[in-house]
C-alpha cells in the first residue's frame, strides 16, 4: 500500500476504502493541524529531502495527487 495513504489510514482508523488522488485531505479532516508535522516529516522521509515551509502552500498538500507532483515526483 501506498505510504501516505497508510499514514493516513492509521491517523483515521474509522477511514474504509482508498483515498482517491483527488481527494481534498483537509476538507475531509484526514489532515489536521496536530498531525500536519508528521505529515511533513513523512513526506521529507519518502522524498529524501526537506520541505522549506517558506517556499510551500496549503494547497501542495491538499490532494495525494498533488502531494505526489510536488514532493515525490523525483523520488520515484
Amino acid at each position: 500500500m501506498d505510504p501516505i495513504a497508510a499514514w493516513l489510514h492509521e491517523k483515521n482508523p474509522g477511514l474504509d476504502g482508498p483515498i482517491a488522488a483527488d481527494e481534498d485531505l483537509i476538507e475531509a479532516r484526514l489532515i489536521d493541524s496536530m498531525d500536519f508535522l508528521e505529515f511533513i516529516d513523512l513526506l521529507e522521509e519518502l522524498s529524501g529531502s526537506s520541505i522549506d515551509l517558506q517556499e510551500v502552500t496549503i494547497d501542495d498538500f491538499r490532494t495525494i495527487g498533488r502531494v505526489q507532483e510536488r514532493f515525490l515526483s523525483a523520488a520515484t
